[in-house]
C-alpha cells in the first residue's frame, strides 16, 4: 500500500466519470421520457475534503443529460458533459491548472473510459468496474459505483495528501 499512498499523494487533479461512478450506472425513465438516477449522497463529503488537500476535480461524461449538470452543480465540481472524447477533455483540463497528467487521477468505469484510465498517472475503477478495464487500475476500490467509491477514492487522497495511511 505505501506505493498507492505516494501516488495519491501526488494527484493534484481528480478527474471522474458520472454514469457507473457517482450512480450505480441505472437510469429511470418516466412515460415523458424525464430521466433520473440515484446517487450516493456522502460523494459530496469527499469532493469538498479534496479542495481541503488543494486538488481540483472535474466531471467529464459523454451523457448529455440535464442530470448530470445539476448533480454537479448541487456538488459545486465543474462539469462538462455530452463529452465525445473524453481524453480531449481531460487533457485540456489539466492543462487549464497546469496539472500533469502523472499527477492526475481518473475515476471510470466501463470502456469508454479506458483511453483516460491509460492516460493517467493514477487510473482508479470501483469494484464494480467492467472487467475490460479492471487491469488498467492502479486502485481498484472496494465501493461499487453509486455506493460510495467516490468518496472511498476522495478520502484515499486526503488522507495521503496529508500523511495518513489510506487505509
Amino acid at each position: 500500500m505505501p506505493a498507492l499512498e505516494s501516488l495519491l499523494a501526488g494527484v493534484r487533479l481528480a478527474v471522474f466519470d458520472f454514469d457507473g461512478v457517482f450512480t450505480d450506472n441505472r437510469v429511470w425513465t418516466d412515460e415523458n421520457g424525464v430521466e433520473s438516477v440515484a446517487c450516493w449522497r456522502g460523494d459530496g463529503f469527499g469532493l469538498r475534503r479534496l479542495g481541503e488537500v488543494g486538488v481540483g476535480y472535474v466531471i467529464v461524461s459523454t451523457e448529455e443529460n440535464a442530470v448530470v449538470a445539476a448533480r454537479a452543480r448541487k456538488l459545486r465540481a465543474a462539469c462538462v458533459h455530452g463529452v465525445v472524447d473524453k481524453l480531449v477533455i481531460l487533457r485540456e483540463q489539466a492543462e487549464a491548472r497546469d496539472v500533469s497528467l502523472e499527477q492526475t487521477a481518473y475515476l471510470g468505469n466501463d470502456i469508454n473510459d479506458a483511453t483516460c484510465l491509460r492516460a493517467v498517472g493514477v487510473p482508479v475503477v470501483p469494484a464494480d468496474a467492467w472487467p475490460e478495464v479492471v487491469p488498467l487500475a492502479r486502485w481498484v476500490l472496494t465501493r461499487r459505483g453509486g455506493e460510495g467509491c467516490v468518496r472511498e477514492f476522495c478520502d484515499g487522497v486526503w488522507r495521503a495528501r496529508r500523511g495518513e495511511a489510506v487505509a
